[in-house]
This record gives C-alpha cells, sequence and structure tokens, in this order.
C-alpha cells in the first residue's frame, strides 16, 4: 500500500450520527448524501456505516452512483438528488432509485419508464424550488404537478422535498431568507395536501438547517456536512458562534518521509524557486501531492503534524511530492509517519479556509489513487 494514505473513522461517523439524532429527536428520518464517493470518503462503507448507525435513507447525484450501492447489496432508499436523464430512467427504476422531479416532461417520462420496468412503481419526491434557484418547480406549480404525479399507476408520490440556500448562516439576513423559505414550502406542502394528495415524505433540512432551524427538521433531515465532521456556521462580526454540535472529521491524511536532504543557506527547493534555506536545514521529501488532491494553492502555507509538531511545507507543492521544513536542528528519522491533515493535524476545514473553498472540496479533492484505510 501507498506511504500516502485517507484513514476514514468510521467510529466518528457513529457519533456525528448519534450528535444528530440527539439534535432532532427521535421523529425525522436521517438521509446521509454519500454522492461523489461519499465526498470523497469512499461511498460503500460510508453507506453501509451509516445505515448501521441509524440514518434511514441515502442520497446519490447520479445513477451510476446509486448502482454503485445497489451492486455493493446495499437496499436502503436512495434519492437521486441531481437531475437525472430520461436514459437514466429504466435501470433507475430497475434498482429502486428514488429521483426528484419538478416538471411534466419529466414526470411523465418517468411513468413511462417505470411502466416498462416489468410493472415496479417507481417512487418519485417532488422537488420545490423556494430560493435556491436551481432545480424544483415553482411553490404555485406544485400543487397540480403533485396532482399530476398521482394519477400516474406506474408512480409513487413518496415525498416532497426543498433545497435550503443559505441555512448554514447565522448573519440576520440569511436567518430571514431560510425563514421565508420554509415558509414558502409549508404553504406550498398544505396547497398539495389541499389538492387531495399526499406529500408523502417532507423533507428540506441540510446541515444549516439542523443547527438553526428546528422547523425545517419536518419528516426527514438530510445533513452532509455535519456528517463527515464540519460545521456550516461561522461567526458574524460582534456576534457569538451559536451553540451546535461537535462533529469529529471522519479523513486523516497521512503518509511518510521518503527522503531527507541537508540545504544550505541560500539553496532553493522545488518549481519556480519561490523558496530559499534562510539558513542551513533538513529538507524532508513526503510523496503527496496535488495528484493526490493537496491543492497546489496551499505552497507554504501548508503545516504538516510530525512527531506532535507542526512542520511547514516549503516550495511549490508538486503532482506528486512536496517537501517540509525540518528546521536546522532536526532529529526525525527517514520514513517517520506523518499527518497532512486531520487527527491532531489541522483538519479539511483549516486547509479549506487557507484556500478560500469548503471542507467538501478537500475531501473531495483527494484523488481515488490515495487508497482509503477504513478504521
Amino acid at each position: 500500500m501507498r506511504a500516502t494514505r485517507a484513514l476514514i473513522h468510521l467510529d466518528r461517523l457513529a457519533r456525528n450520527i448519534a450528535l444528530v439524532r440527539g439534535r432532532i429527536g427521535p421523529g425525522p428520518l436521517i438521509c446521509m448524501p454519500v454522492k461523489a464517493g461519499a465526498y470523497g470518503h469512499g461511498a460503500v462503507a460510508v453507506a453501509r456505516a451509516a445505515l448501521a448507525a441509524g440514518v434511514r435513507y441515502l442520497a446519490a447525484a447520479s445513477l451510476e452512483e446509486g448502482a454503485e450501492l445497489r451492486q455493493a447489496g446495499i437496499n436502503a432508499p436512495i434519492l437521486l438528488l441531481s437531475q437525472a436523464s430520461p436514459g437514466d430512467l429504466p435501470e433507475a427504476a430497475s434498482l429502486g432509485l428514488i429521483p426528484l422531479v419538478s416538471d411534466r416532461e419529466f414526470v411523465s417520462a418517468a411513468a413511462s419508464a417505470a411502466g416498462a420496468a416489468a410493472g415496479k412503481r417507481l417512487a418519485v419526491h417532488l422537488k420545490i424550488d423556494t430560493g435556491m434557484g436551481r432545480l424544483g418547480c415553482t411553490p404555485e406549480e406544485a400543487p397540480e404537478l403533485a396532482a399530476f404525479i398521482a394519477s400516474k399507476p406506474s408512480l409513487q408520490y413518496a415525498g416532497t422535498a426543498t433545497h435550503l440556500a443559505a441555512a448554514g448562516s447565522a448573519a440576520e439576513g440569511d436567518l430571514r431568507y431560510t425563514r421565508d423559505q420554509l415558509a414558502r414550502f409549508r404553504a406550498a406542502v398544505e396547497a398539495i395536501r389541499r389538492a387531495g394528495v399526499d406529500p408523502g415524505i417532507v423533507h428540506a433540512a441540510n446541515s444549516g438547517g439542523v443547527l438553526l432551524h428546528e422547523d425545517s427538521w419536518l419528516d426527514m433531515v438530510r445533513p452532509g456536512l455535519l456528517l463527515y465532521g464540519y460545521s456550516p456556521l461561522g461567526s458574524p462580526p460582534g456576534r457569538p458562534e451559536p451553540q451546535e454540535p461537535r462533529p469529529e472529521p471522519l479523513m486523516e491524511l497521512v503518509t511518510n518521509i521518503v527522503a531527507l536532504k541537508h540545504l544550505r543557506r541560500g539553496e532553493p527547493v522545488s518549481y519556480d524557486r519561490i523558496w530559499t534555506a534562510p539558513e542551513d536545514t533538513t529538507i524532508a521529501v513526503i510523496p503527496v501531492g496535488y495528484g493526490d488532491g493537496l491543492p497546489r494553492a496551499l505552497s507554504g502555507r501548508l503545516q504538516v503534524l510530525v512527531q506532535g509538531r507542526l512542520y511547514p511545507q516549503v516550495g511549490r507543492i508538486c503532482m506528486d511530492q512536496c517537501m517540509l521544513n525540518l528546521g536546522p536542528d532536526a532529529a526525525i528519522p527517514r520514513w517517520e509517519r506523518l499527518t497532512v491533515f486531520g487527527g491532531a493535524a489541522p483538519d479539511a476545514a483549516d486547509l479549506a479556509a487557507q484556500t478560500g473553498t469548503i471542507p467538501y472540496e478537500i475531501t473531495c479533492g483527494i484523488s481515488p489513487r490515495v487508497p482509503r484505510v477504513y478504521c
């Protein structure tokens, strides 16, 4: 196995699920998104662990992702969160995947595909756009579209969903916007009921909704970020951080020192000579780079944990390697194990803050060539 590997702590996942369950109480179901390879953590292993810890629904982005879970013997309900193509619908029906629908054309295509799939009814959830500006019908269109779905014998109207655009922010304007989204969603669901249609499982809450908007919990919640170990909440200026569960990051990227080099003062390291040794020093070469998903934008910013101490990465991060400055008095041996992020080292949220992105982009970016080891 490569020295560079991603340790995935599934015991932490179970504790994160317990945190969410403790917050929302026994009523709402929990749906865990495992799209994009469970955000870089490995979809099958994470899905199995999540279901064992009490998650009832999974969510994928594509037919291929749903099929991977089914091929692994996972029989739990799986939502398809992104817009499927009509050509995917027959297989989705045969696999028992649950697409989101939001217009008559796609509902008709889903009904036809389900009718052709050996008479199987295809469960679908109606998606309503209450302010995300992405997928979904308008709240005003929802009652008529719900009735249209319910009229199709080959379809099962199993749920109604929306997605919250700014629920992870405690800024007053974003709190107001989320409250408005939820009000529009509740009104649309009530209009569906008045039209004589059962809306099925009603769901809206993402991680931010779980933390800040109790009225978003409804019949099911869909926390992603929280379950993978990160909070979406920031602290607006002058406002204390809200009380929240403290999730534990699942992923820890580790590797080993593969070479040690002694540099004289003034000698450069890596491409473009952006760093030169300020004194005689020891450089450690580690086998991880942007080809493994370590952002090149972290060059000169990354701090790596070795023997309980943080050491700076220096010079450009290369495709397959990068270098650490161990200092003039280094006594660290070759082949020593170290932590690039996670565990006792800065985590993916810290790396994301340094590069102006989000933790998901860091964990999703860890290359498939990095083995995942489940702990």
